[in-house]
C-alpha cells in the first residue's frame, strides 16, 4: 500500500456503563483509528482496515456513543470502502485520495458536532432520556447492516434489543426509528407540528418533481389544496359513490376473465396478478382521464405506446426508480461527487413518465376542445386548478393513476394467497358470504354485513403492509418521542411493518389470523385498525378506495371460485427489495363454484347453487 497521510483518533464512551474517561483525540502519522479499528487511506484512494474485538454490545437501556466496533463490523467497512476507488475510477488518483481523507475528517467533525448538540439538547430537556443507539461502524454507521434491502425487517429485529424507539446512523445522517403503534401515533398526531416535513431521497425528489404530489409534499398550503382536489374528484367518499360503477365493472370483468381462463385451460395455474393488474390500471386511467386508453402516441419518444407499455412507464419503472439508492444521500457533504450513471437512469425514468403523461393530457385537451366533457380528474385540473403549473398538473394526474394501480394489487394478491394457503379460513369466509348474499352476487353493499371479510382485509394489511416504512420525515425543531429527546435535524422513520409485528399488541404476529380482528376490541367500521394507512393529517388519501376494491374483489372471487395454491407455492413469500410486493406472482388452481352461465348473467338474476 502507498504511503499514508492520515489522522489517528480514538474516542471513549463517557457513559457509566463503559467508563468515565472523556473523549480524547490523538494525532499521529499512520491511520485513522476508532477504538481498536484502524482505517487507512492511501493516495490512490484505496482503503485498508485492521480491527480487534471489543466489549459487550449495550442493551436498549443504555445509550452508547462509543465509536468502538467489532472486528466483523470493521471488516464490513473494509469491503465497502475498498470499493470506493472503483466507483470514482474516472477521478485522478490524487483527487480520490483527497476525497477519502477530507471526507473522513468532515464526517468525524459532523459526528462530534451532532453528539455535542445532542448532549446540549438533553441539558435543556433534563427530564427526557437520550435515544438508544444501534452500534454501527465509523463512516458508514449502520449502512452495512441494511445491505439486504429489507430495512423494515431489520428495524423490527433491532426493536427486540433496543426497544420501540432508537436511533441509527446512515452515513452522516441520524434516523430515529419508531416501531410501535403508540409512538408512531404520537409522531403522526401529537408531535406532528415538529416533524411535518418530508425528507426525500434524491430519487424521490427527482421522480416527484420536488414534492409536487400529494403523498410526498410537505404539509403546507400546496398540500392542503391538492389533497382537497384528489379527495373531491377521485378518492373521497362523495367521489367514490359517483365512481362506483367503475369498481363494479372491475370486479365483474375479473370474475368473468378468470372463469373463461379456467374453462379454456383447466390444467394450467392462474396468474392472478396478470388479470387484476390489467383491470386495476384500466380503472385508474378511467378515473384520472375519464375514458379507457388502449394506446397513445408520445411525441417526445416518437412512437405509439400500447396500454401495457404505458403501464410499464407510469407504474413499474416508477416503482423501480423509487427504491434506487444514491450513495450520496448518506453523505450530503459529498454531493459534489458525480454519480452520472445513477442520475441518468433516474432522469430517464422521469423524462419518459412526463412524456407519456403529457401525451395522455394532450389527448384530453383535444377532446375538451371538441366540446366533449367527461367526469375526470384531468378535466377538473385543466378547468379549475389555475394556480398550478403544467409540471404540477402532470405529476398530479400521474399520481391519480399510480394511486390505484399498485398498492391495492399488493393487498388483494396477498389476501387471496393467504386464503388459498388456509382452506379452512377460506371455507369460513365462503359460508359467511353465502349466509349474507344468498342468491345475489356479492357487491360493495354486502361488505359491512360480512365481518370476516373485513377481518381478512385488515389482517392482510397488518401482515403485508403495502408501504412497510413511511417515507422519511424531518424534525425541524427539538421534540420528543416515547419519552426520548429527539434533536432538530433528525430524520424520522415510522416502521409500519414493525408496528404491525409488535408482540405487545398482537399475539403470534408472524401468523395470519383474521380472527384477531373479531374479538370486539376493534370497531368494525374503522378503516385504521392497523397502521397500514398511516394516521393523523397525513393519513393515506386512498384508504377508502383501497378497502372497497380489495374487499369486493376478495369476497366476490371467493364466492365464485375455490382457491388452492400450486405445489411449492406455500412458502413463496419473498418480496421485492424495499417493498412488500410479492416477488413472484401467486399461481393458484381455481375451481368454479358456479356455472359459466350463472357468472355471465346480470347480477340480480344469478342464483347461487
Amino acid at each position: 500500500m502507498g504511503s499514508l497521510s492520515t489522522l489517528r483518533l480514538s474516542a471513549v464512551n463517557p457513559g457509566p456503563a463503559i467508563g468515565t474517561e472523556q473523549p480524547t483525540i490523538r494525532t499521529t502519522t499512520g491511520a485513522l483509528s476508532f477504538g481498536q479499528g484502524i482505517v487507512g487511506v492511501d493516495r490512490g484512494g484505496a482503503c485498508s482496515l485492521r480491527a480487534a474485538a471489543v466489549g459487550p454490545r449495550p442493551s436498549h437501556r443504555q445509550s452508547s456513543s462509543s465509536f468502538v466496533v467489532s472486528a466483523e463490523s470493521m471488516a464490513s467497512v473494509g469491503m465497502v470502502l475498498q470499493d470506493l476507488p472503483r466507483k470514482m475510477a474516472s477521478l485522478p488518483a490524487s483527487t480520490a485520495a483527497a476525497i477519502g481523507g477530507f471526507s473522513l475528517l468532515l464526517l468525524f467533525a459532523y459526528i462530534l458536532k451532532g453528539r455535542v448538540g445532542q448532549r446540549q439538547g438533553q441539558g435543556r430537556n433534563s427530564n427526557l432520556r437520550p435515544l438508544p443507539e444501534v452500534p454501527g461502524v465509523p463512516v458508514l454507521g449502520n449502512l452495512h447492516q441494511l445491505k439486504e434491502k429489507k430495512p423494515h425487517k431489520t428495524f423490527t429485529n433491532w426493536a427486540e434489543t433496543y426497544g420501540p424507539v432508537y436511533s441509527i446512523k446512515t452515513g452522516a445522517s441520524t434516523i430515529v426509528v419508531l416501531n410501535s403503534a403508540e409512538v408512531a401515533k404520537e409522531a403522526m398526531v401529537t408531535r406532528y407540528s415538529s416533524i411535518s416535513s418530508r425528507k426525500l431521497s434524491k430519487a424521490l425528489d427527482i421522480l416527484t418533481s420536488s414534492k409536487c404530489m400529494v403523498a410526498m409534499s410537505d404539509y403546507d398550503e400546496f398540500h392542503k389544496m391538492v389533497k382537497k382536489y384528489i379527495l373531491n374528484n377521485v378518492l373521497g367518499p362523495s367521489a367514490q359513490k359517483r365512481l362506483r360503477g367503475n369498481r363494479d365493472n372491475l370486479v365483474e370483468n375479473i370474475s368473468k376473465q378468470l372463469n373463461d381462463f379456467v374453462n379454456g385451460h383447466p390444467c394450467e395455474p392462474v396468474n392472478f396478478r396478470r388479470f387484476f393488474q390489467n383491470e386495476l390500471f384500466a380503472l385508474s386511467l378511467k378515473q384520472a382521464l375519464g375514458d379507457e386508453v388502449k394506446a397513445v402516441y408520445v411525441e417526445e419518444l416518437g412512437t405509439t405506446l400500447s396500454k401495457d407499455e404505458i403501464f410499464k412507464v407510469l407504474v413499474l419503472d416508477m416503482m423501480h426508480g423509487a427504491i434506487e439508492v444514491d450513495w450520496r444521500d448518506f453523505f450530503p457533504y459529498l454531493q459534489w461527487v458525480p454519480n452520472k450513471a445513477w442520475e441518468d437512469k433516474i432522469k430517464q425514468y422521469a423524462f419518459r413518465r412526463k412524456a407519456v403523461t403529457n401525451a395522455l393530457i394532450r389527448e384530453q385537451k383535444k377532446r375538451i376542445a371538441t366540446g366533449k366533457d367527461l367526469d375526470s380528474y384531468t378535466d377538473f385540473l385543466l378547468r379549475e386548478a389555475k394556480t398550478l403549473t403544467e409540471d404540477q398538473i402532470t405529476i398530479l394526474v400521474w399520481e391519480a393513476i399510480i394511486e390505484a394501480a399498485d398498492t391495492t394489487l399488493i393487498t388483494t394478491e396477498w389476501a387471496l394467497y393467504e386464503l388459498a394457503k388456509n382452506p379452512l379460513k377460506q371455507e369460513l369466509l365462503y359460508q359467511e358470504i353465502q349466509k349474507v348474499c344468498g342468491s345475489q352476487k356479492l357487491t360493495e353493499d354486502h361488505i359491512a354485513k360480512i365481518p370476516y371479510l373485513s377481518a381478512v382485509f385488515h389482517e392482510t394489511l397488518r401482515k403485508h403492509s403495502p408501504v412497510p416504512v413511511v417515507p422519511l420525515r424531518y424534525a425541524h425543531e427539538d421534540t420528543e418521542l416515547g419519552g426520548y429527546f429527539v434533536p432538530a435535524g433528525s430524520q424520522i422513520a415510522i416502521n409500519i411493518y414493525g408496528c404491525n409485528m409488535d408482540k405487545n399488541q398482537y399475539e403470534n404476529p408472524l401468523d395470519w389470523i383474521p380472527e384477531r380482528f373479531l374479538d370486539g376490541k376493534y370497531d368494525e367500521a374503522d378503516l385504521f385498525k392497523t397502521m397500514a394507512f398511516g394516521g393523523g393529517k397525513r393519513v393515506c388519501a386512498g384508504a377508502l378506495q383501497a378497502s372497497l376494491i380489495s374487499c369486493a374483489a376478495i369476497g366476490r372471487l371467493v364466492q365464485d371460485f375455490e382457491w388452492r395454491l400450486m405445489e411449492g407455492e406455500q412458502d413463496n413469500e419473498d418480496t421485492i427489495s424495499l417493498t412488500t410486493h410479492k416477488l413472484h406472482p401467486m399461481l393458484a388452481k381455481l375451481k368454479p363454484r358456479r356455472s359459466r352461465e350463472e357468472i355471465m348473467r346480470p347480477t340480480e338474476e344469478v342464483l347461487i347453487r
